[in-house]
């Protein structure tokens, strides 16, 4: 019977441990199924009248409207945006590429009475809308950090009574603890973002997928929420209640 060499031997060990941390070792998050992890209308109303600092409403904005990635939102600079069109310039995180958006008449307000009142500080920062000010935060971009904007959001949250805790993490390393599972995060307005694109258009899957900057619709379909009165006028009408008397009532008779 043939030996493979040692430093083979222990290759394929390193392999079999990696693959064996990454199965077993990592945070294992309960699947959600039909549960919404986006905002509805009535809770995005309620999150932004409790927003009232300018620098996150706008922000958050640009999420909820554009469907931003947090790490796009806060790295919007001056130079990305085109003021002849209103058009804004996205490098998009995952996909590694630059597309285009069209800032909303209203969100493009927004966005000029905010470079007015901050053009100095916006200067300062190389361009950076969202600018870090002084002493908040622990990196050295001028734009502000991811952490300290996550805290910000939760602050909101719970002002706006929000906050909804739907599992603990079942975490499998002895030295983790459980942490509790949040429905809205900040990535929750870019859930809201793309439903809401899907609802104005009429639910067309390949143009929603343009807008979200998806490469696949399929994961454009995961951030569609269906609400629990759409699902169930669905099953309805799919299979309704005289349907199944209908059915009953045939299968009695046999």
């Amino acid at each position: 019977m043939p030996y493979l060499p040692k430093h083979d031997l222990v290759e394929i060990r390193k392999i079999i441990i990696a693959q064996f941390k990454k199965r077993f070792q990592r945070s294992r998050v309960p699947k959600y199924g039909s549960l919404n992890k986006g905002f509805d209308e009535q809770e995005i109303s309620a999150f932004f009248r409790v927003v009232k600092n300018p620098k996150f409403h706008l922000l958050f904005s640009y999420q909820a409207q554009l469907g931003l990635r947090l790490g796009e939102a806060r790295k919007v600079n001056i130079k990305d945006i085109k003021f002849e069109s209103r058009e804004l310039v996205v490098k998009t995180e995952k996909a590694m590429t630059l597309d285009t958006l069209l800032i909303p008449a209203p969100l493009f307000k927004e966005t000029l009475d905010y470079i007015k009142a901050n053009t100095k500080a916006i200067e300062n920062a190389a361009g950076y809308l969202f600018f870090k000010e002084q002493g908040k935060g622990r990196t050295l971009e001028p734009y502000l950090d991811e952490g300290y904007v996550r805290n910000q959001f939760t602050d909101f949250i719970n002002k706006a009574g929000l906050d909804e805790v739907y599992d603990m993490s079942d975490e499998s390393i002895p030295t983790k603890g459980s942490r509790k599972l949040h429905r809205l995060t900040t990535h929750s307005l870019r859930h809201y973002a793309i439903t809401h694109f899907a609802e104005q258009n009429n639910g067309n899957v390949f143009l929603t997928s343009k807008f979200a900057r998806h490469r696949q619709p399929a994961m454009t379909m995961t951030y569609i929420n269906t609400n629990k009165k759409q699902l169930y006028d669905g099953i309805d009408g799919a299979f309704g209640v005289s349907q199944a008397a209908a059915l009953k009532a045939k299968l009695s008779r046999t």
